[in-house]
């Protein structure tokens, strides 16, 4: 697995969902229960936000930027500045608070929060674009690695049951506590 070629294609994917986003529609909400799409999109500028201070600044702060006006356009904006800062050669290690963290493991795990916070924006918009399959099944190893017990009801859902022979985007959602079925 490239971390750098994942994090690409989740961005990418995360990308076509938040083209979806209108201004009046920030309101509507997601399969994040406790988000409305606004809010999940100041999340997700978090998120990159920090992998961009990972990979720029090899340390990742604890505290939130302040969230533009624009949620939808911040996110675009933020996206292309995390590319380049991978392309660029980012350091090998990157410290969470006093914590080290591999710089790829980080990647990876950032790949994952983007392209299921991206079916997540997606749905909000009424979409049904699934994880493209081949990005789901590089990710959804990185899932099983990162997500333990303790993050079920804190972090992320009881997982649903799906099929073994289901898409592999409805296995890492149904791993992830997402049900495909979420009406958008």
């Amino acid at each position: 697995m490239n971390p750098g070629e994942l994090l690409e294609r989740s961005l990418a994917y995360a990308l076509g969902s938040v083209a979806g986003v209108v201004p009046h529609g920030l309101g509507r909400r997601t399969p994040c229960a406790q988000w409305d799409l606004g809010e999940l999109l100041v999340h997700l500028d978090d998120s990159l936000d920090a992998l961009h201070e990972g990979l720029t600044g090899g340390r990742i702060g604890l505290i939130p930027g302040e969230p533009g006006a624009d949620p939808a356009c911040g996110f675009r904006r933020r996206a292309c500045a995390v590319l380049g800062a991978w392309a660029a050669g980012p350091a090998q290690r990157v410290l969470v608070g006093q914590r080290p963290l591999e710089v790829r493991l980080m990647v990876a795990v950032g790949a994952l929060e983007i392209a299921v916070h991206g079916w997540d924006v997606d749905r909000a918009c009424g979409r049904r674009r699934p994880v493209p399959d081949a990005l789901a099944t590089e990710l959804l190893p990185v899932a099983r690695c990162v997500v333990e017990e303790a993050d079920r009801g804190v972090r992320f859902a009881e997982p649903v049951a799906v099929s073994s022979s289901a898409r592999p985007g409805t296995r890492l959602l149904g791993f992830l506590g997402r049900r495909d079925s979420f009406p958008g």
